[in-house]
């Protein structure tokens, strides 16, 4: 059964996959950053100052009364919040990671069917006498009955 699993575990296919799990890891990380840090920044300064992520809702006070002016100081009261510019900054996180795949696998499929649909080869070719469209492997013509020379395959 151990030499079974190794050979399940060594396979390409599981190898492939983990390599793409901690990388999509990794990517996601990095998307997290990109919008939380460089994107939202000045979205939220064209906005009137908003940084998305303070923006919640108190469902209930926590033990020190609110109004809270952050996140932190909310849950730091141990208040219940909806936290809907966290949310905002996972959407928009969701749609550029999803959009980078789409570009990846556009990519990856355009290179398949390139690979994927070879030239046809020509099934047809003109009589050397009358000019005329005749199978390539006729050996006499149909129209005008010239002999033809003979195309080695």
């Amino acid at each position: 059964m151990l030499k079974e699993f190794k050979e399940f575990a060594m396979r390409g296919n599981v190898v492939d996959m983990a390599v793409g799990i901690v990388i999509g890891a990794a990517f996601g990380t990095i998307v997290k950053s990109l919008v939380a840090d460089v994107i939202m920044p000045p979205i939220g300064l064209v906005l009137g100052n908003v940084d998305f992520s303070n923006l919640f809702i108190t469902i209930k006070e926590g033990a020190i009364p609110g109004p809270f002016s952050t996140l932190a100081d909310a849950q730091k009261a141990g208040a219940v919040t909806i936290n809907y510019g966290a949310f905002i900054n996972t959407i928009v996180s969701f749609v550029i990671v999803a959009f980078a795949l789409f570009m990846v696998i556009k990519g990856m499929n355009k290179l398949k069917r390139e690979q994927e649909t070879p030239p046809a080869e020509p099934t047809t070719k003109e009589c050397s006498h009358c000019f005329t469209t005749i199978p390539i492997k006729a050996t006499r013509c149909p129209h005008c009955t010239s002999e033809l020379a003979v195309q080695s395959s």
